[in-house]
């Protein structure tokens, strides 16, 4: 991943943590001459979990300010296999993006089948009508980095309604 932002031009925005595959692609970025910024909260700060592999750090008051820094300055937005933070993240831009917050790309990248119990999860809202079918639109499920990059480079955001489900009468 790291690799390939760099090889497209790009720039990588990320936690800024030193662990996991935050790190791993920040130092394949890096190397490989792409820019990097990590958007750390200061309590992080302090328990030493800061990058040292990114060019710029940008140091927040808290993950609500850090979480905002990131989707603000982020063009597109790519979920690597992670923990409860990763998954936090990419359905909040999932629901601002359903929500119209923004039209920017959003991928998960389903290495080894990561997500596929959070995919289940989200066909149980569509079938239960939680979830308009439309909704599907509002994400991509990449195979492969090569696959993410090729999406978000052809990316055309869907129009999505502004009506509401409709509440049945009682």
């Amino acid at each position: 991943m790291g690799r390939l932002i760099a090889k497209g031009g790009h720039t990588l925005i990320n936690g800024g943590a030193n662990v996991g595959l935050m790190e791993a692609v920040t130092i394949a970025a890096s190397r490989a001459g792409a820019k990097t910024i990590g958007i750390i909260p200061e309590r992080l700060i302090h328990r030493s979990l800061a990058s040292e592999n990114s060019h710029e750090v940008v140091v927040t008051s808290d993950m609500q300010d850090r979480k905002a820094r990131m989707r603000d300055i982020s063009d597109a937005f790519i979920a690597l296999p992670g923990g409860f933070g990763t998954l936090e993240e990419i359905l909040e831009v999932i629901t601002l993006r359903q929500l119209s917050y923004h039209t920017k790309p959003i991928v998960f990248i389903n290495t080894n089948g990561f997500f596929n119990n959070l995919f289940k999860q989200f066909e149980v809202s569509y079938n239960e009508m939680f979830a308009k079918d439309i909704y599907r639109e509002l994400y991509f499920i990449a195979k492969t980095a090569d696959e993410a990059l090729k999406f978000i480079s052809e990316y055309t955001p869907v129009e999505l309604d502004t009506k509401w489900f409709q509440v049945p009468e009682k």
